[in-house]
C-alpha cells in the first residue's frame, strides 16, 4: 500500500509540475486540452473494449444450457473456474480494457483534427475528393474500424471460450453441436466482424493514393484498373457475406454463411492478388511506359505541390570557364560578401579566444546571420556564450551546479568575409562584458542549447547575489568576479514547501526541499533547451534541427523553425527525413516518412525569460488552420512579429534539404522524361569530409567522414552518410537582386563506371524575410530559382574540384610546408557561386598546431573557376591570380595581409588557457595552375624541385619501381627543407627590412 502511495504522489508529482511549468507559459491550454482529449480518448478505448468483451462473456454465461452433459474434463475446468468466476468476468474485461485505452490516448490528436479540419481546396485525380479526406478523415475512420474489428474480434473468441466451458459449444467426432442461443451469437458476432471488414476493404481502396509502389507513391494503371476495383468487389461480396451470417443467426444453417465465407476467401486470393499480378505482368510491363504515363504526370503534379516547389524558376544557365581579366566586376557585391570564415572549423577559435573560462562552451558549428553593421548589412558567424557545467571540474558541488552557475553570458559574432592578417576571425561582437557593433541588448542566457537540467534563481531585492554573471577576476575562483540576480519570470515558482515537495521528487533531489538557499522568491528553470520548449508547447510540430540565436530588439532570441507534415497526400511522392537531412540529428521528428511539408510557424524563445511565442508563418497551410482551432490562442498572427524579428528570419535549412532532394528528381514536368530517369540528379557528397565523391553519385552514395590531410595533400577518410550541406551566403543568382540567399548544387545521379561529377543544377532560395516593416514578409522570401546547366557543358562539380586541389602539385607542396609536423590542415566549406558567367568555387584552408590549446588559423583561400585554379594567401589575391591579374572585384579580406610571402603566427588564447599555438608558417604568397606571385629564387627553385620529385614519384609508383620511388622520395624531403630554408631567409629579410 505504501509503495502504491509513493508511486501514486511521483505520478502526482509529474502531471501537477508539468502544469506549472505550461501555466508560467501561458501555454497551459494546451496542456489541459491534451488531458482532456487524451483522458477522453483512454475512456473511450477502455470502453470500447471492455464492455463488448464484457457482454459478449455475460451472454455466452447467461444463456448456457442448463442441463448440458459436459465431459469430465469440461468438468473439472468449471470446478477450477467457477469459484473465480465473477472475478474472471470482470478482470479479463477490465484488463483488456486498460490495454485498448493504453493504446488510444496517444490517438488523441488524430481524433481533434477530424473534429476540426479545414479543406485543402484541391481534390485528388481518381476519386475527386478534396485532400482533406485523405489527410484528416480516412485515418480517422480507418482507426475506428480497425479499433471495432480487434474488439468484434476478441468479443468473438471470449464467446466461443465461455460457450466451449459451459457446453452451448460442443465438438464430438466430426460433428460440432451448438445451442440456439450461442448460434445466435456467434452468428451475430461474426457478421458484425465481417461488415467490418466490408468497410476497411472499402476504406483500403482510397489508401492505395498515397502508398509507395515500385515507381511512383500513389495508384499507378494496374491499382485503378484492377486493385481498386478489387477492393470494391471485395466489399460488396464481404457485405453480402455478413448478411449471410445474419440468416445464420435467424434459420440456423451454417452452410450458407461458410460457402459465403469461402467464397470470400477464393474471391480475395484472386480479385485482390491473382487478377492485379496477370495485369501488371502481362499487360503493364511490356508496355510499362504508356500505361503508367498519366499516372506519373499525377504523381509529378502532386508531389510538386505538396513539397511546395511547383513555383521554382526555372532558367537555362550557360556557364562559361573563360577567365578574362575584370570578369567579376559585375558582381562586386556578391564577391565583397563571400563568406571565407568557416563556421564548422572556427568553433574552436571562438573558444580558444571568447570562452575565458572553462565554465563556458560554444556549439560544434556556428550559425551564419547578417546584421546591419555600419549601415552596411554583414553576413556574420554567430554564437551564444553558452554554460556548460561539465567544465566546472571540482567546483562542480550540488550547490554551484544549482544556484551559482545559471546561465551562459553574450553572444559571440565574427564577420563571414573577413580574417586578421594572422587567421584570426574579425570578431563584430565580442568580450565579457559585451562589446561590438551589435549595440546594448540582454547578454544573459538562461534558456540555451546546453543549459543545465535545472536551475534555481531569483531572491527578494536587496538579499546577497550568489548567482556568478560573468568572470571579471584573474582566476576560476568568485572573488571579485561580478554576481547577479535572476529579475524575470522564467520558471514556476518554489515560494511554497508544496511546490518545493514536488519538484524534490521530479529531480529526485532532497536540496531542493531541504536548502537555506532557496527562498520565497525563487524559481525554477527546466526543460531549457529551446528546441525542447517549442516542443512541448506545440506537439503537433515537427522543429528544425536547428535552432539560431539573434539579438532582436535588445535581447537574444532563439529562432526555431516549426513544420506541419503529412504521409498521406494522395499521390505525393513520400521521403524519409532521416535520409533527406542527412548528417544532422533529427530532433523531435514526430514522422519520419512524409509526403507534404509546410514551414508553417516561426516561434522564438527568449534566452533570458525562456517565453515561448509561436507565430502563423504560413496562413495557408490548412494543417495549422486546423490547429489553430484546436489551440486558437497559442499561436499569434505573422502581423505580430517586430521588424527586428523579421530581419533574422531565414529560409529553414532542413525544409530545403527535403525540397532539394524531391526537386532532384521532380525538376523534370513530363511522365516521360520522369520514367525515362536519365536527368535525375543528387546532392554532392561533401568533397571536404570524403575523397570519394568524384567517382560515387548515386543516391544513396552521401557519406561525411573525420578527414585527415597527409603530408601529399591526399585525404584518409572514415566515411558515414552526409551530402553537402546548403549554406547561406548574401549573393546575386542570376536574374535575381542581390539578397541573403540558401543555395545548393547537383551532379548527375549516377554509378559505376559512368559516373559524372558535373555540375547540373543550381538550386537557390531568397532567404531574406524582412526590410519591408512589422508584420510583413518580404516578396521574395521562399521563392526558389533553379539554374539549369546544359547537358553540353562540362562544368566540374565539387567533388571534382576538390580532386584538382588535392592533385594539384603546387598546392600539394605549399599544403606540405603549411603542415609541419605539429601542424594539421583543415579543408574550410568548399562555397559555389555563380559569378562571372561561370561558377566560382571557393574554399578556405586552416592551419591548426596539434597542440591541445591550439585553434585553427584561416592561412590559405583556394579558388577555381572552369578548369583554373589559385591558392593565395587571402581571397581577394586568389581572385586576381585567377582572373589574369585583376578579377574587377575586391573581397572583403583585400585588407587582411599585404600579399608577401609571411611568417608563422601565434595565436593568443584565453586568459585562463594559456598560451594558444597558432598556426605555422603560412608559406609563400601561393601557388595553382595559374600561379606567380612574390616568391625568392631559391624558394621558387625549391618548389619546383619538389614539384618534379613528386611526378617522379608517381611514375614509380606506376611503373611499380620501388627503388626510383623511395628515391623520388627522398629528393622530395630534400625539396621541402630547402623550401622551408628559403622560406624563413625572406621571412628573415623582410624582418630587416622592416626594422
Amino acid at each position: 500500500m505504501l509503495a502504491a502511495l509513493v508511486i501514486a504522489f511521483f505520478i502526482f508529482a509529474s502531471l501537477y509540475t508539468d502544469y506549472l511549468w505550461f501555466a508560467q507559459l501561458g501555454f497551459q491550454k494546451v496542456l489541459t486540452t491534451r488531458w482532456l482529449a487524451g483522458t477522453a480518448m483512454f475512456f473511450a478505448g477502455f470502453l470500447g473494449m471492455a464492455v463488448p468483451v464484457y457482454v459478449s462473456i455475460a451472454v455466452a454465461f447467461r444463456f448456457r444450457p442448463v442441463y448440458a452433459k459436459l465431459n469430465a474434463q469440461l468438468d473439472r475446468y468449471q470446478q477450477v473456474i467457477e469459484p473465480l468466476r465473477r472475478a474472471v468476468m470482470f478482470g479479463i474485461p477490465t484488463v483488456l480494457g486498460l490495454f485498448a485505452g493504453l493504446a488510444t490516448a496517444p490517438r488523441w490528436s488524430m481524433v481533434l483534427e477530424y473534429f476540426n479540419r479545414t479543406s485543402f481546396g484541391k481534390v485528388d485525380p481518381q476519386f475527386h475528393l478534396d485532400i482533406s479526406f485523405y489527410v484528416f478523415e480516412l485515418p480517422f475512420w480507418r482507426s475506428i474500424v480497425a479499433f471495432a474489428s480487434a474488439v468484434v474480434l476478441i468479443a468473438g473468441l471470449a464467446a466461443i471460450a465461455a460457450s466451449y466451458l459451459y457446453g452451448a459449444l460442443r465438438f464430438g467426432g466430426r460433428e460440432v453441436r451448438i445451442s440456439r442461443t450461442a448460434r445466435v451469437q456467434l452468428a451475430a458476432t461474426a457478421a458484425v466482424y465481417i461488415a467490418l471488414q466490408a468497410v476497411s476493404l472499402w476504406l483500403d481502396q482510397y489508401a492505395t493514393l498515397a502508398k509507395d509502389n515500385s515507381l511512383i507513391t500513389g495508384a499507378q494503371y494496374t491499382e485503378v484498373n484492377a486493385t481498386i476495383p478489387g477492393r470494391q468487389i471485395l466489399a460488396g461480396i464481404a457485405a453480402v457475406v455478413a448478411i449471410l451470417f445474419i440468416l445464420t443467426a435467424v434459420i440456423g444453417r451454417w452452410r450458407i454463411s461458410v460457402v459465403g465465407t469461402a467464397l470470400l476467401l477464393v474471391s480475395a486470393i484472386v480479385v485482390g492478388g491473382i487478377y492485379p499480378w496477370i495485369v501488371q505482368r502481362l499487360q503493364v510491363a511490356p508496355s510499362e511506359r504508356s500505361y503508367e504515363s498519366s499516372y506519373i504526370q499525377r504523381n509529378i503534379d502532386a508531389t510538386r505541390s505538396a513539397y511546395g516547389v511547383s513555383g521554382v524558376k526555372e532558367q537555362t544557365y550557360d556557364a562559361t570557364k573563360d577567365t578574362s581579366t575584370g570578369a567579376l566586376a559585375q558582381d562586386a557585391q556578391t564577391t565583397a560578401n563571400i563568406r571565407i570564415i568557416d563556421p564548422s572549423i572556427v568553433s574552436e577559435s571562438f573558444s580558444q579566444l571568447q570562452q575565458y573560462r572553462q565554465y563556458y562552451k560554444f556549439p560544434s558549428t556556428l550559425d551564419v546571420d547578417r546584421y546591419d553593421v555600419d549601415g552596411t548589412s554583414e553576413d556574420t558567424v554567430i554564437a551564444v556564450r553558452d554554460i556548460d557545467l561539465d567544465g566546472l571540474g571540482k567546483s562542480a558541488t550540488q550547490y554551484n551546479r544549482t544556484f551559482v552557475y545559471t546561465h551562459g553570458y553574450g553572444v559571440v559574432a565574427a564577420y563571414g568575409n573577413k580574417r586578421a592578417s594572422d587567421g584570426k576571425p574579425v570578431f563584430a561582437e565580442s568580450g565579457i562584458p559585451t562589446s561590438g557593433k551589435l549595440g546594448d541588448y540582454q547578454p544573459r542566457v538562461y534558456f540555451g542549447e546546453s543549459s543545465p537540467a535545472y536551475s534555481i534563481v531569483g531572491a527578494a531585492k536587496g538579499t546577497k547575489k550568489v548567482e556568478l554573471d560573468y568572470p571579471s577576476g584573474a582566476d576560476a575562483s568568485n572573488a571579485g568576479n561580478a554576481l547577479t540576480t535572476y529579475d524575470a519570470e522564467g520558471g514556476p515558482e518554489l515560494g511554497s514547501v508544496f511546490n518545493r515537495l514536488v519538484y524534490a521528487a521530479k529531480f529526485q533531489s532532497e536540496q531542493i526541499l531541504l536548502s537555506n538557499a532557496v527562498n520565497a522568491d525563487s524559481q525554477i528553470l527546466y526543460d531549457r533547451n529551446p528546441i525542447q520548449r517549442v516542443q512541448k508547447v506545440a506537439p503537433y510540430l515537427q522543429t528544425d534541427k536547428d535552432a539560431y540565436p539573434a539579438i532582436v530588439n535588445h535581447r537574444i532570441v532563439w529562432i526555431v523553425d516549426g513544420y506541419t507534415t503529412t504521409n498521406a497526400y494522395p499521390y505525393s511522392q513520400s521521403a524519409s527525413l532521416d535520409d533527406t537531412i542527412n548528417g544532422t540529428s533529427t530532433s523531435g521528428y514526430r514522422t519520419d516518412q512524409v509526403n507534404y511539408i509546410r514551414n508553417s510557424v516561426k516561434a522564438t524563445v527568449d534566452a533570458y525569460t525562456g517565453k515561448v511565442t509561436l507565430y502563423s508563418w504560413d496562413a495557408k497551410d490548412p494543417i495549422i488552420q486546423t490547429w489553430k482551432k484546436i489551440f486558437p490562442t497559442s499561436i499569434k498572427p505573422m502581423s505580430s512579429m517586430s521588424a527586428g524579428l523579421l530581419d533574422h528570419v531565414r529560409y529553414p535549412t532542413d525544409l530545403f534539404k527535403v525540397q532539394r532532394t524531391i526537386l532532384g528528381t521532380y525538376h523534370v514536368t513530363t511522365a516521360n522524361s520522369f520514367y525515362s530517369g536519365d536527368d535525375a540528379w543528387v546532392t554532392p557528397q561533401d568533397p571536404t569530409t570524403s575523397s570519394s565523391d568524384s567517382t560515387d553519385t548515386s543516391a544513396n552514395a552521401g557519406t561525411s567522414s573525420n578527414t585527415t590531410t597527409t603530408a601529399l595533400g591526399t585525404t584518409t577518410t572514415t566515411t558515414r552518410a552526409n551530402r553537402q550541406d546548403p549554406y547561406y551566403l548574401t549573393m546575386k543568382v542570376p536574374g535575381q537582386s542581390t539578397t541573403y540567399t540558401l543555395y545548393s548544387t547537383y551532379i548527375p545521379q549516377q554509378t559505376g563506371s559512368n559516373a559524372r561529377n558535373v555540375l547540373t543544377g543550381y538550386l537557390s532560395v531568397d532567404s531574406n524575410a524582412g526590410g519591408v516593416g512589422k508584420g510583413k514578409k518580404a516578396n521574395g522570401y521562399g521563392k526558389l530559382n533553379l539554374l539549369t546547366i546544359p547537358k553540353t557543358d562540362s562544368i566540374p562539380g565539387p567533388g571534382q574540384v576538390q580532386a584538382s586541389f588535392n592533385s594539384d602539385p603546387d598546392v600539394s607542396t605549399e599544403l606540405n610546408i603549411l603542415q609541419r609536423g605539429d601542424t594539421t590542415i583543415k579543408r574550410g566549406n568548399l562555397l559555389t557561386l555563380p559569378v562571372g558567367g561561370g561558377f566560382l568555387y571557393v574554399q578556405p584552408v586552416y592551419v591548426q598546431s596539434t597542440s591541445d590549446t591550439s585553434y585553427p588559423l584561416l592561412q590559405k583561400v583556394l579558388v577555381a573557376f572552369g578548369d583554373k585554379i589559385a591558392f593565395e594567401d587571402t581571397l581577394n589575391e586568389a581572385l586576381n591570380q585567377l582572373f589574369g591579374g585583376d578579377s574587377g572585384a575586391a573581397a572583403g579580406d583585400s585588407g587582411a595581409t599585404d600579399g608577401s610571402s609571411g611568417t608563422g603566427s601565434s595565436g593568443s588564447g584565453s586568459s585562463d588557457s594559456g598560451s594558444t599555438g597558432g598556426s605555422g608558417s603560412t608559406g609563400g604568397s601561393g601557388s595553382g595552375s595559374s600561379t606567380g606571385g612574390t616568391q625568392s629564387p631559391a624558394l621558387q627553385q625549391a618548389l619546383s624541385d619538389a614539384n618534379q620529385a613528386l611526378q617522379d614519384r608517381q611514375d614509380a609508383y606506376a611503373k611499380n619501381d620501388l627503388v626510383a620511388a623511395a628515391e623520388a622520395d627522398k629528393k622530395l624531403q630534400e625539396a621541402i627543407q630547402a623550401a622551408l630554408a628559403a622560406e624563413g631567409d625572406t621571412a628573415s629579410t623582410s624582418t630587416s627590412s622592416g626594422n
